[in-house]
């Protein structure tokens, strides 16, 4: 279940929306993710616009870039430049060489940015910072301090 501190949050921005867009369903089913999964149902009823900004820093709104934007674009580029593996979806656009990544099969996030950290991950060495999407978004949106792992 997503987090109430997330649902919360988001229900006192006014961007939390009970009713789910089919479109972004749909969407959603294209990227091979459940639509019961925490992930989706983030992405089904929080909105603030095409991204979400916070520390920052700007993430993707995921089904509004699969629907409006050439997201398939920065899958392939994140898969073909930064050699990950087919299971991983960039969140956010890599600004400032680093980024993002949700792991769609363990559900976990990853940050990685060039250099160093992107070698460890090559080399089997970085593990996600955050085990789960639910930890991740707490900390994104400074709803938990102690959820990110990374130094």
């Amino acid at each position: 279940m997503l987090s109430p501190k997330v649902q919360q949050y988001f229900k006192e921005q006014n961007a939390w929306y009970e009713e789910a867009s089919t479109d972004y369903a749909g969407a959603l089913e294209t990227l091979h993710i459940p639509l019961d999964s925490d992930f989706a149902q983030f992405y089904l009823h929080a909105e603030t616009g095409p991204t979400f900004y916070s520390r920052h820093q700007e993430l993707y709104h995921i089904c509004w870039f699969v629907l409006y934007s050439d997201y398939d674009l920065s899958v392939h580029s994140a898969r073909e430049t930064l050699k990950l593996p087919e299971e991983y979806l960039p969140l956010d656009s890599f600004v400032g060489e680093g980024g993002y990544f949700y792991n769609r099969q363990t559900d976990q996030v990853l940050e990685l940015n060039l250099g160093q950290r992107l070698q460890d991950f090559w080399a089997g060495q970085l593990q996600p910072q955050w085990q789960n999407f639910n930890s991740f978004l707490e900390w994104f949106f400074e709803l938990d301090h102690s959820s990110h792992t990374s130094s």
